[in-house]
């Protein structure tokens, strides 16, 4: 079976579980002996804090000892890092180039990054550069971070002092976009090809993840994605996120070059973007599948756990219904 890695696995167990599902071998790696993704992996290892200068070393290690042939980042803490390590790694890292990473995760760049590929993206200022005469209302928003942390909406311009000097993070600000979201999850090969684009309503979210949704075939929107996606050069799984205006026209408002919160749902329609992932690690070339998944497909989120317990030696194992995995 095919070895597969994932970094900063934390919470994401459903992504871990379809992982194994699809035939892989998971290693999960996390600097928290508490994140529940550990426990249902083959294997597990804790690992340094990605700041700390024996991860990338620590990440080897663990390619070497388990002939990991894909390396997949479940959250956008280590992104970068890895871009920039993929050549020390020794197996493939999910990711895009070190440039495309290093835009994305900065919002006021990625918005010059799409404006550069001809994509559309709603109008973004550095605090200083907002014109006099800007539409209100507008966001401002943490210009680095995730997870919809400090997001400030300004009716006015009183209101957009106030939050600028609230936030306590380096921000931008945003035209407020007034037509509905969607998100759209892709998957590319190593070439950039886009290999399927699922869009998704985003009926419910929270803390910056979809947690209530559904999928739709709306074939301006998977055409969309595809555009965007091949565009920008993307590699492996990204979600989308965009607005379409009463014109018709869309905008994107995010891009997150990893397996999305709203996983699950492309999963259940049939994406098969574990399957996918497996398949460029084993070096095949998928066709891809544009709109090749199962829509009105609804997802409803909700929290589950892992029961551990300590060992003789005080390692913690679980006691339920998981299956127990050894520690690398």
């Amino acid at each position: 079976m095919t070895a597969v890695l994932f970094t900063c696995a934390g919470q994401r167990v459903d992504i871990v579980r379809a992982f194994r599902d699809a035939g892989a071998t998971a290693i999960a790696a996390d600097a928290n002996r508490l994140a529940p993704a550990l426990y249902h992996a083959d294997r597990f290892e804790l690992v340094p804090r990605v700041d700390d200068p024996g991860y990338v070393p620590a990440l080897r290690e663990l390619v070497e000892r388990h002939a990991v042939k894909l390396v997949v980042p479940l959250t956008d803490l280590d992104h970068l890092t890895l871009a920039r390590a993929r050549d020390q790694l020794g197996a493939l890292v999910l990711l895009p180039s070190e440039e495309i990473v290093e835009r994305l995760g900065d919002k006021y760049l990625a918005h010059q990054l799409l404006e550069d590929r001809g994509l559309p993206s709603p109008s973004t200022w550095l605090p200083t550069e907002v014109p006099r005469e800007v539409r209100f209302p507008v966001l401002v928003k943490a210009r680095h971070g995730f997870g919809s942390r400090h997001i400030y909406r300004a009716e006015n311009a009183t209101e957009l002092e106030f939050f600028l000097h609230y936030t306590p993070v380096d921000s931008i600000v945003q035209a407020f976009c007034l037509g509905e979201e969607f998100s759209i999850d892709v998957f590319c090969d190593w070439d950039g090809r886009c290999l399927n684009a699922i869009p998704r309503t985003m009926i419910e979210s929270k803390g910056g993840e979809s947690i209530k949704g559904m999928t739709i075939k709306d074939w301006s929107l998977i055409e969309f994605g595809r555009r965007v996606a091949e565009a920008l050069e993307l590699v492996g799984p990204a979600n989308i996120q965009c607005f379409r205006e009463a014109d018709g026209t869309h905008y994107v408002t995010d891009i997150n070059p990893r397996f999305g919160g709203g996983f699950p749902l492309p999963t259940a329609a049939g994406s098969r973007y574990p399957e996918l992932a497996i398949a460029l690690a084993r070096g095949e070339r998928p066709d891809p599948q544009l709109g090749e998944f199962r829509e009105g497909v609804v997802m409803t989120r909700f929290f589950s756990h892992v029961a551990l317990t300590a060992d003789g030696d005080g390692t913690l194992v679980p006691f339920d219904d998981v299956a127990e995995p050894t520690e690398a």
